[in-house]
């Protein structure tokens, strides 16, 4: 594709699509961090604001308590790019600095609950005094207002999985709950905030006025499930637990296969169900009364009919040739693939998505790329995380103006501070005291 020719050898000369713009980022955890990440990537400046020396939880938090570098592996991929501020809110003095902030930015986001802003004296109301252009966001789990909000309920992406009904539809038929592993809610959650953000940034390029965006992460979820909710109010029957099998495209399910590996095959249309027939030796079904049409092979005992005969067929083979059968005939049909997989895979590996990272501070490590090629002004990965508190001199003077002795004063009084000696908040051990500081980037 000639719009695409040399990209990934020449996307770190091209302009960012979001340069220039600022966004400041109170928020821990997942479902407030990834959002401005995904600015980040985009080219925005992004200044990640922590309580000093601890930061954000996430920091914590960490696949089977392993870390990398001192470093949770959780907390790196949710947070790349950004510069890293240790302020504390709690102090008059570090809210007037925060303000100072807001009043050379564009976006301030936040995933705290609610008040809290308003107690710190940072609330929306405050801040449009200050800039009245801010596009001003608060995520949480329930809203800034209503009765979840109101009892002040903590939430987090099994909560939000749990109540939304999210967990309950995942599961098999007859079997507990299943909540899913990776964290869609926080994930799914951020991108729509910035969603709403950007749509906001293009309301203000019209009429000149910011506004304030309020997030809930369990009402986002609850969108994501598509047909769930129409189906539950109109049709008076709830969506239960189907395990792999998808309720509304026939046949589309998982099937163990002779090499006791799994394969995902979907056929719904009429050419890719006749090229699912072909390739299973049973022409005839794509002419059978009850699986001809879709319609009719999504009727519950049709549906269960196809089904078995396509898990009977796909234990004869292997999970690679049912792939390959799936690219002959025309149908939809992929090898489920591990985490070893997704690493090795060559498609991915050619398209830049899964690369190796080269950062001054933790050095060569893989990671995913953003998952959107842009061929004019292309998203890309600048550098990893930093800790607590490790860009404060640069935001302080090159943003600020801050002299040295006001910055220093600033640290006396505890208003700055920086990370603590505890893993997943210090530098790496290997660290030689000056990598990755801002004027090397």
């Amino acid at each position: 594709m000639t719009a695409f020719k040399d990209y990934l050898a020449n996307k770190h000369t091209r302009p960012a699509p979001l340069k220039g713009l600022r966004v400041l980022e109170v928020c821990t955890l997942l479902f407030g961090p990834a959002g401005p990440a995904f600015l980040a990537t985009m080219g925005a400046e992004v200044i990640k604001v922590e309580m000093p020396p601890l930061g954000d939880v996430t920091r914590s938090l960490n696949p089977f308590g392993w870390f990398y570098k001192e470093q949770s592996p959780m907390f790196m991929h949710i947070n790349p790019s950004k510069l890293y501020m240790g302020l504390d809110l709690h102090q008059e003095a570090g809210q007037e600095i925060f303000k100072e902030l807001c009043a050379k930015s564009d976006i301030v986001e936040f995933n705290l609950r609610p008040a809290v802003t308003k107690r710190w004296n940072i609330g929306y109301d405050e801040i449009r005094k200050i800039n009245p252009g801010i596009i001003y966001i608060e995520k949480n789990g329930f809203g800034q207002w209503g009765r979840y909000a109101e009892e002040d309920r903590p939430s987090n992406d099994g909560a939000a999985q749990a109540l939304s009904g999210f967990a309950w539809i995942s599961s098999f038929p007859k079997r507990p709950p299943l909540k899913q592993s990776i964290w869609v809610c926080d994930v799914y959650g951020a991108l729509m905030g910035e969603v709403a953000v950007l749509a906001a940034l293009h309301h203000r390029e019209k009429t000149g006025k910011g506004q304030y965006i309020e997030l809930s992460q369990t009402e986002n979820i609850m969108r994501a499930m598509g047909w769930v909710w129409p189906y539950q109010q109109l049709a008076g029957k709830g969506a239960e637990p189907s395990g792999n099998r998808d309720q509304c495209i026939c046949p589309a399910d998982t099937f163990l296969c002779r090499d006791d590996q799994f394969a995902a095959v979907a056929a719904p249309a009429p050419d890719e169900f006749k090229g699912l027939c072909a390739a299973m030796g049973h022409k005839e079904l794509a002419e059978d009364p009850r699986f001809k049409e879709h319609t009719e092979r999504l009727k519950d005992e049709n549906a269960l009919a196809i089904l078995k005969v396509i898990a009977d067929w796909a234990r004869t083979k292997t999970a690679d040739e049912v792939e390959q059968l799936g690219i002959r005939y025309g149908f939809s049909a992929t090898r489920l693939h591990s985490g070893k997989d997704m690493f090795e895979d060559p498609h991915r590996r050619q398209r830049g998505f899964v690369k190796m990272i080269d950062d001054p501070m933790y050095g060569y490590y893989p990671d995913h790329e953003f998952p959107v090629m842009m061929s004019k002004s292309p998203p890309r990965h600048r550098w990893t995380v930093r800790p607590v508190g490790f860009d404060n001199d640069y935001v302080m003077a090159a943003i600020l103006g801050r002299s040295k002795s006001q910055i220093e004063e600033c640290y006396a009084n505890g208003v700055l501070g920086l990370w603590k000696d505890q893993q997943g908040r210090r530098p790496p051990p290997d660290w030689d005291g000056k990598s990755g500081a801002i004027l090397r980037r």
